[in-house]
């Protein structure tokens, strides 16, 4: 059975309210988006997030600071809501993107290895990961059979405030399944990335 086999799954549109207080989001205010995990009924529908087992729910900025939160939250950052007919910047900064590298680690679920190698893959791009070579292990697959697997060892940077021409942190190395997608998978787990933080990566 392959590690990754990603479906057609429709993206879900953000719904321009808070989850937790039907508030509309106006633009130029800010608030908070977050990812949180799916549980297993959830999981089963065919949607991007769920393909991921991630779902956005966006939390208007008053609540947030009443301590008010989304349940299973699993990560969230602040942004502020699009002007109409304005090109979208980028709100997920590198220390979001690698928190969420870092985090999801010693997940086994298989799309989200293959969530987290496209992850480490747009890092290498942004060269805030650095690819050091790697190593094979032996694993089990699910059958119970022995199976090579590749895990590629990274660098990264020491402060990525500075981006690409900061110091590498060469004392905190890191790892990573090389998963075996190919370029059209790459390409999917990636715009599902992508979509379910609305970032352009």
């Amino acid at each position: 059975m392959p590690l990754f086999n990603a479906p057609a799954y429709e993206i879900e549109r953000p719904t321009g309210r808070c989850a937790l207080t039907g508030q509309e989001l106006v633009p130029g205010d800010p608030y908070m988006a977050t990812l949180v995990e799916l549980d297993e009924q959830e999981r089963s529908q065919k949607t991007a997030a769920a393909a991921l087992g991630f779902q956005r729910i966006d939390v208007a900025w008053e609540p947030w600071q009443q301590g008010k939160r989304p349940g299973r939250l699993f990560g969230y950052w602040k942004t502020t809501v699009a002007k109409p007919h304005k090109k979208k910047k980028l709100f997920i900064d590198d220390d979001i993107l690698m928190n969420l590298f870092r985090r999801l680690a010693d997940d086994d679920d298989p799309q989200r290895i293959a969530f987290r190698f496209a992850l480490g893959l747009i890092l290498m791009r942004k060269r805030l990961l650095r690819y050091d070579g790697n190593t094979r292990r032996t694993a089990q697959d699910e059958a119970g059979h022995d199976e090579q697997q590749q895990w590629w060892q990274l660098t990264p940077k020491l402060d990525l405030a500075k981006g690409p021409l900061g110091k590498w942190n060469d004392d905190k190395p890191l790892e990573m399944l090389d998963c075996r997608l190919d370029e059209q998978q790459i390409q999917q787990v990636t715009e599902q990335l992508s979509n379910i933080l609305q970032g352009e990566l």
